[in-house]
């Protein structure tokens, strides 16, 4: 709620510091003393539209500084302030500056970090309801009937939210699979042409590099086959040059003992044959292996050429080919496997649909339920308020299936009569700004403590009213402010303001050129006074102090 209020030159009100407690404070004043101003600069700080005539004359710019106690965690108001990076520190109040120059331009900050005016629409609208001759906020808003009527019947709206939510999840399963398998069948044939194609060529994993080492070789082969041929004739026969080392080396064996020098040459010799006998060996290998066979090459290069196709066909390396033919090989069975499924995600669908209904259902009878003893509790309200000829109705009706949604199945506004006879019409069509003022706090008295923002602001709802009325809006206010709310009305009426725990007196005064509109809090004394003005008017009289003294005695 509203803890503490500066102005800083804003129209007539050159300094103002108020602080502010709970229950229902009243201010008052003489016509013309600027009541207006004050809500206007309240206004401000809330986000609304920063207008340059609002700066004081003479004075460059304005501020307007508010303090509210600080949001309980878990609250809306402590998500929106997180989700903006809003600090709060524990204990301490919610600050809300508002600057506004005189040749235009505004600046908004909360809890001294700056912020947009939007922010500070979003955040005064989770703070102060302001209710007045023409406003269009607060309980005027259809958007928001459907909550307080939610609120007023203690209904848990979270089972219906995640239904839907269940709900909307399994139709956007199924959605997809029917859209993977429309895909799939769309490519059916395609799947079984490329399907029966790889599994025709049958790639294996790393064949392109074997295929493409051997063609090589055989190429190379070709090249060298005549000085292979050339250099093999040396080795074979018995002119060959190993069957002349073994003949030397057993001519050499006989002398070998004769001489240490002919040891040493038989033991190199023996060398030499073996270095022979194994580069004839390699040599025939290499021969074999590099083989030019004609038919062999055609083949190989016939197949490393089909796998480099492919590839290129379906824009992947031949070494992915293998794994390519398993993936379109079970995409190809999953269309085949795709109406079982379907199947499955259809059933969930109608499971879910089924859970939503039943939960949506229900909390539709119970808001029907709700609404029947909310009209009749804003009914005991209208009479005492001279609203008698009104008829209240709370609209519950279902919407077509295409707009359910997590909040249920239904549309709720508050509708009135005013006349008899006439037709139900949404609070917003009331011709006359008292009438409309009254009904909601009819209303909202019959709502008590549900929903709506802690801090609820009547300007001059008693317009237009006195007496007995007057006494019952004053009663109804009080009331109001004891189901732990703070109200602040801005009223002409002796009788409202006789019940307010806290009030407060706005009044002009002028020296020489300069005029200035001043607030102060009022004793016990000081209320008898101005409860005693508002009765005589100009001249105060000891009549209307002792009548002053009876209101106050009454409350």
């Amino acid at each position: 709620m509203l803890t503490a209020l500066s102005i800083a030159n804003i129209v007539l009100i050159e300094r103002l510091d108020l602080d502010f407690e709970g229950g229902l404070g009243v201010l008052t004043g003489e016509t013309g003393a600027g009541k207006s101003i004050l809500l206007d600069a309240l206004g401000l700080a809330l986000g609304m539209r920063a207008d340059t005539g609002l700066v004081r004359q003479g004075a460059d710019r304005a501020q307007v500084t508010a303090s509210f106690a600080p949001p309980a965690p878990g609250t809306p108001l402590a998500a929106l302030l997180a989700a903006n990076d809003i600090a709060l520190e524990p204990g301490e109040p919610l600050l809300i500056r508002r600057t506004l120059k005189a040749d235009g331009g505004s600046r908004a900050f909360l809890n001294d970090q700056p912020c947009s005016a939007a922010l500070l629409r979003e955040v005064g609208g989770h703070l102060v309801e302001i209710h007045g001759q023409h406003d269009d906020r607060g309980l005027l808003a259809p958007a928001g009937h459907r909550a307080l009527l939610d609120a007023y019947a203690r209904a848990d709206t979270g089972a219906v939210a995640a239904a839907h939510g269940a709900w909307r999840a399994a139709e956007e399963k199924l959605a997809a699979a029917r859209a993977a398998l429309d895909e799939a069948e769309r490519d059916r044939e395609w799947l079984e042409h490329c399907v029966a194609e790889l599994q025709a060529l049958a790639p294996q994993p790393g064949e392109e590099a074997e295929l493409a080492d051997a063609r090589a070789s055989m190429q190379k082969g070709e090249r060298i086959a005549g000085d292979l041929a050339t250099i093999l004739e040396a080795f074979d026969g018995s002119e060959g040059g190993p069957a002349l080392l073994r003949g030397a080396a057993r001519r050499l064996d006989r002398l070998a003992g004769d001489h240490p020098l002919l040891a040493e040459a038989l033991a190199n010799l023996d060398r030499a044959i073996i270095d022979a006998d194994e580069a004839e060996a390699k040599l025939h290998e290499a021969s074999r292996a590099m083989e030019y066979d004609p038919e062999r090459l055609e083949a190989a290069e016939t197949r490393l050429f089909e796998l480099r196709a492919l590839a290129r066909k379906h824009g992947c390396q031949p070494d992915e080919l293998p794994q390519l033919a398993l993936d379109l090989a079970a995409r190809l069975d999953a269309i085949e496997g795709g109406g079982a499924g379907l199947a499955k995600l259809e059933a969930a669908v109608r499971e879910t649909a089924s859970a939503y209904t039943h939960a949506a259902t229900a909390l539709s009878n119970q808001r029907t339920k709700a609404a029947a003893r909310l009209d009749a509790a804003v009914a005991g309200e209208l009479a005492p308020l001279k609203l008698d000829a009104a008829r209240f109705q709370t609209l519950v009706e279902p919407l077509p299936a295409e707009r359910w949604g997590a909040e249920g199945m239904d549309r709720v506004e508050f509708l009135i009569s005013t006349n008899p006879g006439a037709p139900f019409a949404p609070l917003a069509r009331i011709a006359s700004g008292g009438e409309l003022s009254r009904f909601i706090l009819a209303l909202k008295v019959a709502l008590a403590e549900e929903g709506g923002a802690d801090t609820i602001i009547f300007d001059e709802i008693d317009r237009g009213v006195g007496g007995a009325v007057a006494s019952a809006i004053g009663e109804r206010l009080a009331r109001l402010a004891g189901a732990g709310k703070q109200l602040l009305a801005v009223t002409h009426s002796p009788q409202v303001a006789a019940k307010g725990a806290a009030h407060f007196v706005i009044a002009k005064s002028s020296e020489g050129t300069v005029t200035r509109t001043g607030v102060r809090a009022l004793d016990d004394a000081g209320r008898r006074e101005e409860i005693a003005r508002m009765l005589s008017g100009a001249e105060v009289t000891e009549e209307a102090r002792a009548q002053a003294e009876r209101l106050l005695e009454v409350v």
